[in-house]
């Protein structure tokens, strides 16, 4: 069979969200059959994601792949187009792991089963299009509608605050969403010629001063998706209230979705501009990393103090896109990943350890471990992994971002000894507000209220699966991180020559590099 010019990408993206079309019309009271449908979905649209990739995918080509582009408006140049190279397919693979995996975790869900799992397959194939899009504004409304099926699952599966959460969740990323629009249609009109092409966008004579309003307000969208501060008060409210799958979805992709796009669009798409802004993303990158640090160290509630971690370890891929290094830019895509997988078997286990303790404060735990050594055993190792413990992917992305940054001839070498300084701050702070949150959830006295008032059952098979699901990628990569770097080093290395040749002082240090027209400071200063 020639699968060679099959549409595997639209297959992808589409797969999930035409099956959940057929959600209403399943005969099921209880959402028994409801769920093991998705699940059958969701793994079916993994392999597939899977197979496409093996037979299609060359990890020695930095360009597009599997490219697929049908008209859709031919007058503004506007098609469905969709491709993936080193950027997005480790992104899409992600996606496709985590999502089957969150649909697992929400075995538990039975107030309005068949919505929820709508949503649930909805969101699978909105998260691909955005990671897979080669057109701006297909870009923007796959972007938008993404957000429509994470506003209803914390409205109305999330806590007591949910409406709030909800609420402040839609009015932070569709706000910044606007930026998303008018930088497209702003680029898409500038110059001769009419498109919305991401390729032929790239390859515009932009002038610097546009580049740079461009250029900024794109990074406000994408900084309240990744989040950086001060634009992410949205998350901890979010985490706060999301029930334990959307919780892996919040932290194992959306997030994902502001660090790519900021790749993309503004380091790929606007490389001189990103030589003027890359020292204002290191400076954000460490407030991240210490704020939140700190932040996450005085949080009594449990989802609020793992949802800061996530904003301090998202710290270190704007670090990396601003490194002008290969090792860098790699270290940060190699962030995202590690991330992802992390931060949904953190989360995961909240909501486990929630279902049984029915708080979230660790003021009202203590000496669950006695009862619950298996959910223990598993909280201590994903714990390790976000401290960046030796042999877990988390310690190889910081390391490589760190290297990186402090490689870079981009910079001074006095402002790389004080970002190299803050973020090793970052990563001592890291394992002092993990570890005291296992000594408060898991040892010391059994709270008696606690233990009188609660079944402190033990991890279910189920629940051992998905965080041992979660454990491979996670150790399997910090032993031989090859594994996930071979896929993307082609498409980071030549991003990387472009954005040197953004700066002249780089630029020069590599004479047969094809210099551009627009000049750029000099960074070291």
């Amino acid at each position: 069979m020639n699968t060679a010019n099959f549409p595997w990408l639209t297959t992808i993206i589409l797969f999930p969200i035409a099956a959940s079309l057929l959600i209403p019309f399943i005969p099921d009271k209880d959402g028994k059959t409801v769920r093991w449908y998705s699940l059958i979905i969701g793994l079916i649209d993994f392999a597939l994601i899977v197979y496409a990739f093996y037979t299609g995918y060359d990890f020695s080509n930095p360009n597009l792949q599997l490219v697929e582009s049908y008209p859709w408006v031919s007058q503004l140049d506007l098609n469905w187009s969709v491709g993936a190279d080193g950027l997005s397919m480790p992104l899409i693979i992600l996606t496709g792991f985590i999502t089957t995996l969150a649909t697992l975790a929400a075995w538990p869900v039975t107030f309005k089963p068949k919505l929820f799992y709508f949503l649930l397959l909805a969101m699978y194939g909105g998260q691909i299009a955005v990671f897979a899009v080669q057109d701006m504004l297909l870009f923007f409304l796959v972007w938008e509608l993404e957000l429509i099926p994470v506003y209803l699952l914390l409205a109305i599966w999330g806590g007591k605050k949910r409406q709030y959460a909800a609420t402040k969740f839609i009015l932070y990323t569709a706000g910044g969403s606007l930026f998303i629009l008018v930088g497209a249609l702003t680029m898409a009109f500038y110059g001769d010629t009419v498109t919305f092409d991401m390729r032929s966008l790239g390859l515009k004579d932009y002038a610097l001063n546009f580049q740079l309003l461009i250029y900024a307000g794109f990074l406000i969208a994408y900084a309240v998706k990744l989040p950086i501060i001060p634009l992410h008060t949205w998350l901890p409210d979010a985490h706060g209230e999301a029930t334990a799958p959307v919780h892996m979805l919040l932290a194992g992709i959306l997030l994902k979705m502001g660090g790519y796009a900021l790749i993309r669009m503004n380091a790929q798409m606007l490389p001189d501009a990103h030589a003027y802004f890359a020292p204002v993303l290191v400076v954000l990158g460490v407030v991240n990393i210490i704020y939140a640090a700190l932040t996450s160290f005085a949080q009594r509630n449990l989802k609020r103090k793992i949802a800061y971690s996530s904003i301090s370890h998202m710290g270190f891929v704007t670090i990396g896109i601003a490194s002008f290094t290969d090792l860098g830019l790699s270290g940060a895509v190699l962030q995202m990943v590690s991330h992802g997988l992390i931060g949904a078997s953190l989360f995961f286990l909240v909501g486990a350890t929630y279902d049984r303790t029915h708080t979230l404060m660790l003021d009202e735990m203590g000496g669950v471990g006695k009862r619950m050594q298996k959910i223990f055993a598993m909280f201590t190792t994903c714990s390790m992994a976000s401290l960046a413990l030796p042999g877990m992917s988390g310690f190889v992305a910081e390391l490589m971002v760190f290297v990186g940054f402090a490689t870079s001839d981009a910079y001074s070498s006095t402002f790389k000894v004080i970002v190299v300084f803050l973020m090793a701050v970052g990563v001592i702070l890291t394992p002092i507000y993990l570890l005291s949150m296992l000594r408060e959830i898991f040892y010391g006295q059994e709270n008696e209220e606690l233990v009188s008032h609660q079944a402190l059952i033990d991890a279910e098979p189920r629940e051992v699966f998905i965080i041992a699901c979660l454990l491979v990628p996670i150790i399997g990569i910090g032993f031989y991180p090859k594994l996930l770097t071979q896929m993307y080093d082609s498409t980071t290395v030549q991003l990387t020559a472009r954005l040197r040749n953004s700066v002249p002082t780089l630029a020069q240090q590599k004479p047969e590099a094809p210099k551009i027209s627009l000049s750029a400071p000099e960074i070291a200063n």
